[in-house]
């Protein structure tokens, strides 16, 4: 069995935080309400993650 790399999942984790975190500040900060706020954040979430995913990956099968 391969060694489990357990920086890859915390990693992805921390991407998606950051970014819904830092998407819902610049939108209430720009005037937007809570609800699109934080549906603005969930989607940009998700393609951040969908991103490092993929840029994780590529950088595995090089090796």
């Amino acid at each position: 069995m391969r060694k489990y790399n357990f920086i890859r999942p915390l990693l992805i984790l921390a991407v998606a935080f950051l970014v819904n975190s830092l998407i819902t500040t610049i939108c209430l900060a720009m005037g937007a309400s809570q609800e699109t706020a934080s549906n603005i954040a969930f989607v940009a979430m998700m393609i951040a993650v969908v991103i490092t995913f993929i840029r994780l990956n590529k950088s595995r099968l090089k090796r």
